[in-house]
């Protein structure tokens, strides 16, 4: 840098100054590095001494370039001026925002607490942050200004003591002490999504030998590396180069594709902003049902469970490895099944530290004197003062220079008084109606910067009877804990506001230029008290001064841990005697000199600046907020200047003094007799004392002038050192364990010195006050000797009660200890002073910390402060803006959890960030030895402030928890610190045999869980039977005995019917199609067709023109014009599959596939013949198949399942016919009903419905194909109007169109005289666990238009068998059960009330179709359950499917699936495995023939589940948790990697929230499901991919996942 070659002694004194001041501005974070760099470079531009530059050697490792805060060496500098200089200032800014408790022991403690965690040198992995959302890091954008005008509270400018030997630095070429995170962290950055953070050596090159796979697509990375990283550590054994190469082959890296798989196709290539086309997408060409208790994992991963190469993956790995570090406590070994008590109970450690002492004696305070000329009232001493001493000053105010500019007298002060209160209480009404009487409440409203005025309006007040309510200035409509004032002014109710003439200018205002009606305020009469505006009292009116009383004088305002506004009401005789106890205990005299920088309006700066300086007739000075900001030394200078004796300021003030003390040769502090320190019951404050002192004791300030003291609103002055005779020893200090504090225990702390806690005294009880220690929860009950508990205090001198409010009031200010026994020790009431403490020797006070920052964590008791306090001694200086830390505990599952929120600088780099954050984990762990739950940074002033610039702790958790924080860098460790969790089940081997029904292992139910449809019935007439053997005979026959009745009509967007097939226009175009088919495609029967046509009349002539020429037709969802990459590999994969022979498409499709776009991604050269059939020639074929046998394949259905298999089942013609024929009796369906479907027309009962069920029932089927919705919402609900459908059939994703799309427009619909009325069943066909929520929704939205709440109910199908459950036309409603989520993780069912705690709603997937048996089955043991048990739902039906279609027939999956029988119970029958889970009801519904019904609940697919913690999860329960945390959370998807559980939730609020997400999934997922969320992925709307049913798709996302192709916002890994 430029001062190397500077010699800044011989600078002129102006560039000194203005140095100086730079660097103030850089340590106060006013300005960046850079900025300050670039400054002072400019600066000392024209005194730069050149001097020729040596290069430095080649073996020399070049030292960094000194910056103000990292030089802690001796600069290179020939001028030893210079360099004592220089080593001053770097103890300045060294730990500038460090703070009023920075102490050295602390320091060390923390250096030690890392050092013992260097060796363990564990990798974290750090968070992974989109480059494009932070690009401008969190600097320019996100930091608001600092808008507080003045920073009262500690929090605001920390600094470290010039007393802490800063660390040095090390040089980051070389190991340094921060190694336990791996080196590459630092090289490389997370804010690139495809930089890598590997570990050492963990990413080798893929081998160049590696088979290519042959005619594939090759799927480009949708993004490329954003930068190289930066710099890579030395003693990395790889080059810069090689880390690139390794960086950049990662980013372009997926899975390694096994030989003969195909990759996924990608299906996230640019993330559109909604949802695009829902493609149906393959992992893996297995085109089979994967035996069920195979893990689809094992497909992935490498022989270590880490998948090839992928970023994602490494990260995790570390993840892991950091949490197989043994937990603490260890869980103890116990698991009941249906545990109640959920929770883990920590067992109590015998070796506890526990309180052995006598039970305490309360402390007596020394007699409070009676001194003759003691005033009866505060008001007479005034008037006294005003009277006889009317010259003599008594404040002087100083303006925002630091310089004074107005001193008022006791006469002015008396007069002025007067004049108010002779105005408030006769010249505010009429002359009969005057506003205030004595007695009422107002308000005072001023600024800290007038304390003037304040003055005349509290003395007025108390001379015209009323009490004056002071509270802070409101700045906004948005202030922090406005209305909670407003609460305070409403309960108190004042109806009437004084201010100043320039305070109610600033006041905000309406655009008509009314002040502001607050929230939750009352309405407020403003009343200005400049002199002008008051009237002069008549010769005759003289203020009635009665002698001191119990009756309030004022009321202090209070703001409680939770955000509440409390008043706390001080009596004219408690305001008399507490000014008295103060005059004794600190001996004031009359005409002494006060500095006082505390805020006037409350606490010390009210009682001793105002109160009992007037009774003493002392003269104070004031110095605002605003003045220290500007000049931090200002009150030591007007110290010396008025030669004060006393002076009033809190730990941050001797910080700012001490960090602004320069050559400040001419300031003497010799003549104070009494440092208040206010805030010195902090248990930090000791070290702030101490470096003051060793800073001005050359100045002249004796250390027996230190005095601290102990305050609280309720109990007012608690305890104050006395100030000291010269020369006698200063009180001893107390060194405290941690440990032992944690459990409420004194123990002087011998054995770690890293976890002590050293405390100073706050001296000894005030005078006439009696003093106990209680035990702060329960009865107050008396502490023992060693115990830390609550001070409680008796004496006149204390405030009297919450105003309006008896009930809290009784709990605080009439406290009647106890003894161990229960019996209370008196009749006298003490009030709690809300600080927790105990007695030293001789009597002397110790205080620990405050009940409001107490944080119970697993039975132990840990101070925020003191957690603060940890925090700040991890080097914030790169980090923390101003000190600025928050620390507050969130009960989650069962126990508070430990969150500290840390505002951000500017110029920190992510890298800084994360780096401290993980050491802070560590200090807190190693010193406090709890575990943190979440560590976040906000942009610098972002958090509340309270009215002083402190931060409003409250407020700041109440953000937390509602996602309102927009944290810039976050980690979560869960892992660590949530140790309550249930000892993971073990499952019990279950032996399984004919004896186990009698033992009753197996059926704990009372009855077997089965169920069956009614029968299917014999078939009366042999006539039909000919005729329904086959789907083309019933064709034929239709064609010839009923020609012109329509069968199909299919609708445009505009509900406009573009085609329609009769009976006999549908039969012939099936005979050309067949024709063309044995002479274009010259296809042999028995052979596959591909069908490949967009959903319409098409493709159902094509299916009957395949079966006409005896080839098995094969329906395959077209390519999507727009998204071929994603959508034209599954169409191919099937085809190859399939084998097929020809393809039948339309002319436009036939394009598509030939065309260069579809060449990009498949082999456009070896598609198998294909058919154009619009337009064929009349020719009719030879004769019309008809095959052997029923048990003929019919058609072959595909389908891509939720996991990403790509199926095929056999359906053959005796299933076709025997599962029309079951929908036709279910639905009651007839050639003179009509439908309407609105269905994608490719798989399951979809297909069936829309091409199947016609033909063979006669009845009239209207087509609604869905992507037409997407142009015309209202279609398929104006379709059903309009044609007064009874029955329709959709899919989820039309019903969830058409509730997020017309929910709003019920009305409109209602006017265009659209009606639901005529609907009778509305069946949602699905294969999955029935969508209650959606459902219900549904019926309540569109219940305006006449839909019945009883109407829409779901179908199941699956692959073994298309449809199982359809609700048709008769038979009882489908009905609700509420059942208990924890059982269901055991496999049981119980069934609990509506709204039960862990209740799951779900819905009876529709009746059992005709001829469909079900029984449910334990899927290990295959042994029936009892009905009180989950387990798989097998089937037995005439038309389940026949088997997969394989290309290697797999015998034995077959049988597994198709043909399985149970182990016991009823050992003939054949089954199907549905690979569902559910359960049988029998429920109070009758059944048609009288029985009571039983009802199928579908739970979910049994591949999806994920066994966690040895009970078995859904992911669907999580992911409802999980869209319910936070409003900005679209959609969710869960699936488990190794044993950690990961979390993607799409973010449809602005990107700035998406950090906010992070521990409020981790939160509800723990507290729902007692699960420990492992690693949370926030993405784009329209990342998670969903086939065309609807369904997520969760195994291609955590492809994508761990292939790093999802691009996400933000990845957290939690600890």
């Amino acid at each position: 840098m430029a001062d190397r070659r500077v010699d800044l002694s011989a600078l002129p004194k102006e560039v000194r100054d203005q140095l100086a001041e730079l660097d103030l501005e850089l340590s106060e974070g006013d300005i960046t590095q850079k900025g300050y760099e670039k400054k002072r470079t400019k600066l000392l531009a024209p005194y730069i001494i050149q001097t020729p530059v040596e290069p430095p050697r080649q073996n020399d490792v070049q030292p960094p370039a000194p910056s103000s805060s990292s030089s802690h060496g001796p600069p290179p500098s020939s001028s030893s001026r210079y360099r004592e200089r220089r080593s001053r200032r770097t103890h300045r800014s060294g730990g500038t925002r460090d703070d009023r408790y920075r102490s050295d022991i602390h320091s060390e403690a923390v250096q030690a607490a890392l050092a013992k965690h260097k060796e363990e040198k564990m990798a974290l992995p750090m968070p992974t942050k989109r480059r494009s959302t932070y690009v401008q890091s969190p600097v320019v954008t996100r930091t608001p200004p600092d808008s507080s005008s003045g920073s009262e509270d500690e929090t605001s400018v920390r600094r470290q003591s010039s007393v802490v030997p800063p660390p040095p630095t090390v040089n980051p070429n070389l190991q340094s002490p921060d190694s336990w995170i791996n080196s590459t962290v630092q090289g490389s950055s997370t804010s690139s999504s495809a930089s890598s953070t590997l570990s050492h050596g963990e990413a080798r090159p893929q081998p160049q030998s590696q088979p290519k796979p042959q005619p594939q697509p090759q799927y480009k990375p949708q993004y490329q590396p954003l930068y190289q990283p930066p710099y890579q550590p030395q003693h990395q054994p790889q080059s810069s180069a090689h880390t690139a190469a390794v960086t950049d082959m990662l980013a372009h890296s997926r899975i390694a594709p096994s030989e003969n798989s195909t990759p996924p196709p990608d299906v996230t290539a640019v993330a559109p902003p909604s949802r695009g086309p829902r493609v149906d997408l393959t992992s893996n060409p297995v085109v089979r049902g994967m035996s069920r208790g195979q893990s689809r994992s094992s497909m992935m991963e490498t022989a270590d469970g880490v998948p090839v190469n992928s970023r994602v993956s490494t990260k995790i790995q570390q993840l892991l490895n950091t949490l197989k570090r043994p937990k603490r406590p260890p869980l103890s070994e116990f698991f009941t099944d249906d545990a109640e008590e959920i929770v883990e109970v920590p067992q109590p450690d015998p070796n506890i530290p526990k309180p052995e002492g006598r039970q305490i004696i309360p402390v007596k305070g020394e007699p409070l004197g009676v001194v003759s000329n003691w005033p009866p009232a505060l008001q007479a001493a005034l008037a006294r003062w005003g009277a006889t001493q009317g010259k003599s000053p008594a404040l002087t105010a100083l303006d925002i220079t630091g310089k004074p500019f107005c001193t008022l007298t006791y006469g002015k002060l008396w007069s002025r008084s007067v004049k108010l209160a002779y105005t408030l209480l006769n010249k505010l009404g009429t002359k009969n109606e005057q506003i205030l009487k004595p007695g009422d409440k107002v308000a005072l409203v001023y600024p800290n910067s007038d304390p003037g005025m304040f003055w005349v309006a509290f003395y007025g007040c108390l001379l015209a009877e009323v009490i004056p309510v002071p509270i802070e200035v409101p700045l906004s409509r948005k202030d922090v804990g406005i209305s909670q004032v407003g609460f305070l002014l409403g309960s108190c109710g004042v109806g009437l506001a004084l201010t100043s003439e320039i305070c109610l200018k600033g006041l905000p205002k309406t655009p008509t230029g009314e002040i502001l009606q607050f929230k939750g305020w009352p309405r407020l009469k403003w009343v200005v008290t400049d002199s002008k505006y008051l009237t002069k009292p008549s010769k005759d009116w003289q203020p009635h001064i009665p002698t001191a009383n119990t009756d309030p004088a004022y009321i202090e305002y209070k703001a409680s841990k939770d955000g509440t506004v409390v008043g706390v009401a001080v009596s004219k005789v408690a305001m008399l005697t507490h000014c008295q106890a103060l005059t004794q205990a600190c001996n004031y005299c009359e005409g002494e000199t006060l500095v006082n920088v505390l805020d006037f309006k409350k606490d010390i700066g009210l009682w001793h600046g105002v109160l009992t300086a007037v009774m003493n007739r002392i003269h104070t000075i004031s110095v605002p907020y605003a003045v220290m900001k500007a000049c931090p030394l200002s009150w030591v200078q007007r110290v010396h200047n008025h030669k004060a004796r006393i002076a009033l300021v809190k730990c941050r003030d001797l910080h700012w003094a001490m960090m602004a003390h320069r050559e400040q040769r001419d300031t003497s502090l010799a003549s104070l007799r009494m440092l208040i320190v206010a805030d010195g019951a902090n248990p930090w404050s000791v070290s702030s004392c101490d470096a003051f002192l060793n800073v001005f004791q050359s100045h002249g300030l004796k250390p027996e002038v230190i005095c601290p003291c102990a305050t609280s609103p309720e109990a007012m002055t608690v305890a104050i050192r006395r100030p000291g005779v010269p020369g006698t020893p200063l009180p001893a200090r107390a060194i405290l364990s941690m440990g032992g504090l944690s459990h409420g225990v004194i123990r002087v702390n011998t054995e770690d010195k890293n976890s002590a806690l050293t405390v100073q005294d706050v001296g000894h009880v005030m005078p006439g006050a009696l003093m106990c220690i209680v035990k702060p929860d329960g009865p107050p009950q008396l502490c023992k000797t060693d115990e830390i508990g609550e001070i409680i205090i008796n004496s006149r001198a204390g405030g009297n009660m919450y105003y309006g409010l008896p009930g809290v009031t009784k709990n605080t200010f009439e406290v009647i200890p106890v003894n161990a026994n229960g019996v209370p020790i008196g009749e006298i009431p003490f009030v709690r002073s809300g600080l927790l403490g105990f007695v030293g020797p001789g009597s002397l006070i110790f205080v620990v910390g405050k009940i409001e920052g107490l944080l119970m964590v697993s039975g132990r008791r840990h101070n925020a402060d003191d957690l603060v306090a940890t925090a700040l001694a991890v080097e914030p200086v790169k980090t923390v803006y101003r000190g600025r830390i928050a620390v507050f505990s969130i009960t989650v599952f069962y126990d508070e959890r430990v969150v500290i929120v840390a505002e951000q600088r500017p110029d920190a780099s992510e890298e800084d960030s994360f780096q401290w954050m993980s050491r802070v984990l560590q200090a807190i762990d190693s010193i406090h030895q709890v575990g943190l739950y979440c560590l976040a940074l906000v942009p610098a002033n972002t958090l509340p402030k309270t009215p002083l610039g402190g931060i409003h702790i409250s407020d700041t958790k109440q953000f937390f928890l509602d996602g309102n924080l927009h944290p810039c860098n976050i980690l979560m460790c869960p892992h660590t610190c949530v140790t309550n969790l249930p000892k993971p089940r073990q499952k019990q081997p279950v032996g399984v045999g004919p004896a186990s029904v009698m033992v009753g292992n197996l059926v704990a139910g009372k009855r077997i869980a089965q169920a069956a449809g009614r029968d299917l019935g014999m078939i009366e007439d042999q006539d039909l039977v000919r005729k329904h053997q086959y789907l083309t005979e019933a064709l034929q026959w239709r064609a010839q005995t009923d020609a012109d009745h329509v069968l199909f009509v299919l609708l445009n967007a505009k509900g406009v019917p573009v085609s329609t097939a009769t009976c006999v226009q549908l039969h012939k175009r099936a005979e050309k199609i067949a024709a063309a088919l044995t002479e274009k495609g010259s296809i042999n029967t028995g052979e596959n067709v591909v069908l490949l046509y967009p959903p319409g009349i098409d493709l159902i002539a094509a299916f009957y023109g395949c079966l006409y020429a005896g080839c098995v037709p094969v329906n395959v969802r077209p390519p999507h014009p727009q998204n071929l990459a994603a959508t034209l590999p599954t169409v191919r994969m099937i085809i190859d599959v399939s084998k097929a022979a020809c393809i039948l498409t339309t002319q436009n499709l036939m394009r598509t596939l030939r065309s260069k776009e579809a060449a990009a991604s498949v082999n456009i050269k070896t598609w198998p013949t294909i058919i154009d059939t619009d337009d064929l020639p009349r020719r009719r074929p030879p004769q019309i198949y008809k095959p052997p046998t029923a048990e003929m394949i019919a058609y072959l259905d595909f389908s891509v399942s939720t996991t990403g298999m790509l199926t095929g089942v056999k359906v053959s013609h005796a299933a076709v016919s025997a599962l029309c024929r079951s929908i036709k009796l279910q639905c009651e369906l007839y050639s003179s009903r009509q439908i309407a479907i609105c269905l994608d027309p490719y798989c399951g009962l979809g297909f069936v419905l829309w091409c199947l069920a016609s033909v063979y029932s006669g009845h009239q089927s209207v087509l609604i194909p869905p992507f037409e919705l997407e142009s015309c919402l209202s279609l398929w609900l104006s379709t059903l109007s309009q044609y007064r459908i009874r029955d329709t059939f959709c899919s989820y994703s039309v019903m969830e169109l058409c509730t997020k799309g017309l929910g709003t427009q019920t009305e409109l619909l209602k006017a265009r005289g659209v009606s639901l009325s005529c609907v009778r069943s509305c069946v949602v066909i699905a294969e999955e666990r029935p969508r209650l929520s959606l459902s219900y929704s549904f019926s309540k939205l569109f219940k305006d238009i006449g839909l019945s709440s009883r109407a829409v109910s779901t179908a199941f199908g699956s692959r073994v068998n298309l449809a199982i459950c359809l609700q048709g036309t008769t038979g009882p409603d489908p009905c609700t059960v509420y059942v208990d989520m924890k059982s269901l993780r055991h496999d049981r069912v119980r069934v609990v009330e509506r709204g039960a705690p862990q209740s799951l709603p779900l819905m009876e997937s529709g009746k059992i179709l005709p001829g469909v048996r079900v029984i449910i089955v334990n899927p290990e043991t295959r042994g029936p359950l009892g009905d009180s048990h989950l387990g798989e739902i097998w089937v037995n039906s005439p038309h389940n499917a026949s088997g997969y279609y394989t290309i290697y027939g797999e015998e034995s999956l077959q049988a597994n699936h198709f043909n399985t029988k149970l182990s016991f119970g009823d050992p003939q029958t054949l089954w199907a495995r549905t690979g569902y889970l559910g359960f049988v009801k029998r429920t109070e519904l009758l059944e048609a023939n009288g029985d009571r019904h039983d009802a199928l609940f579908v739970v979910g697919s049994l591949d999806e589940t994920l066994e966690l913690r040895g009970l078995r999860y859904h992911p669907i329960d999580i992911e409802t948790s999980v869209s319910r945390a936070h409003r900005s959370i679209a959609e969710s998807a869960v699936f488990t990697w190794t044993n950690l559980l990961v979390v993607v939730s799409e973010l449809c609020g602005s990107e700035q929230d998406a950090l906010d997400l992070v521990p409020l999934i981790t939160n509800v997922v723990l507290e729902e499901h007692h699960l420990i969320v492992g690693v949370v992925v926030i993405v784009d709307p329209g990342v998670i991919p969903i086939n065309s049913r609807g369904e997520k798709q969760r195994m291609h996302l955590r492809d994508s996942f761990l292939a790093d192709q999802l691009d996400p916002i933000y990845v957290a890994y939690n600890m």
